[in-house]
């Protein structure tokens, strides 16, 4: 059985274990932003269909000032890219025929753009039941790597790394001469967060992604962007494709970093949304990460496997993602998207009659 990779376009997942496509379905598979995009992206519509006429900006230079002046980084530390997954299969081709070292459980793009490149690729587990890190364990593993891939918040348990310990992790590599990559696609979703950007200056071989397509909700357009220092980003830059960013991903981008009340309002509605259904999980007594974010992980402790619990879902039209490609996971959780709140009711709904069909022995 081959399951599909990612999230999102339910139909692969449903044919692969030959059920029939609900008519009504909720995909709790993407970690996208319920609230959809921001009110100035639908206001402004219109008015991109000049941009399909012309070429764009190659450089995204527009949008590039923007980030700059929120970020307060130079232009020459920026590129754009198609999306977060254009960034990761170029940093890939950078790190051709490396060894490389990825914090798991992890997105799986990673691994996927590392070995099309050639790389040897080593794992540093996070340690259930609260997926910690162990600082010693990572430095051994580190001393023999040229890189390192990991996601904060960490994708799929929600849980953010500590900036003190993020650091630690920082300064090993830098005296090590390993090159970090930090994938922060999920950062504007905690209520309070450090980010790495400040530490681009002094950690040489830091490299920083962001996707704006979670909490912008807009995976259709294709757009994040990747600091680092200018030596890293004209490689990199020499490396993509011309044109890659189309006008009405550049245009959006502008009007995005612009949404600061949307931000606001999109993080007090998660935190509100993920409080009501942990409550409820502790009250059915199901397990989940303890996350800071939009999605989470979720498992019922009484089953040996979550896979009657994934397929049962399924049949209520429910669209978790299973976890089966996440090494240390291997199906063991379920993730879930938050939602809006009447998705997040039938989610509870049909979890609840499943506790009824199969009481907690806890």
């Amino acid at each position: 059985m081959k399951l599909p990779s990612h999230g999102a376009n339910p139909q692969y997942l449903y044919e692969a274990l030959n059920l029939a496509l609900p008519d009504k379905f909720i995909d709790f598979s993407a970690n996208i932003n319920p609230l959809g995009p921001p009110e100035s992206i639908k206001e402004n519509w219109n008015g991109f269909y000049q941009d399909i006429l012309t070429y764009p900006d190659p450089y995204g230079l527009k949008l590039k000032e923007a980030i700059a002046e929120k970020e307060g980084i130079p232009v020459e530390s920026l590129m754009i890219g198609n999306g977060g997954a254009e960034l990761i299969a170029l940093v890939g081709r950078k790190l051709a025929g490396k060894k490389v070292l990825i914090i798991q459980p992890a997105f799986s793009e990673y691994e996927a753009a590392c070995r099309a490149n050639g790389c040897e690729v080593i794992y540093h587990q996070l340690k259930e039941p609260d997926f910690s890190f162990d600082l010693d364990e990572f430095r051994s593993k580190a001393a023999t790597a040229d890189a390192v891939f990991l996601c904060n918040p960490n994708n799929p348990t929600g849980i953010p790394f500590s900036s003190p310990l993020l650091l630690s992790i920082l300064e090993e590599c830098e005296k090590l001469s390993c090159i970090v990559i930090v994938d922060e696609a999920f950062y504007d979703f905690l209520e309070e967060y450090d980010s790495c950007f400040p530490y681009i200056h002094q950690y040489s071989k830091l490299l920083i992604i962001r996707s704006m397509t979670k909490m912008f909700a807009i995976p259709g357009i294709r757009l994040g962007y990747l600091a680092a220092s200018p030596a890293v980003i004209a490689e990199l830059s020499y490396l993509q494709s011309h044109w890659s960013i189309n006008s009405i991903a550049l245009e959006a981008g502008v009007l995005c970093l612009k949404a600061d009340s949307f931000l606001l309002k999109t993080k007090e509605f998660i935190a509100q949304e993920r409080n009501r259904l942990f409550q409820f999980y502790m009250a059915c007594q199901f397990q989940v990460s303890a996350s800071k974010v939009n999605f989470y992980l979720f498992r019922d402790p009484n089953c040996e496997n979550q896979f009657e619990l994934f397929n049962y879902l399924l049949q209520y039209g429910i669209i978790p993602r299973h976890t089966f490609n996440f090494p240390g996971l291997e199906g063991q959780w379920l993730r879930f998207a938050i939602k809006g709140k009447e998705d997040n009711d039938q989610l509870m709904e049909v979890l609840r009659h499943w506790r009824m069909c199969h009481p907690s022995s806890l």
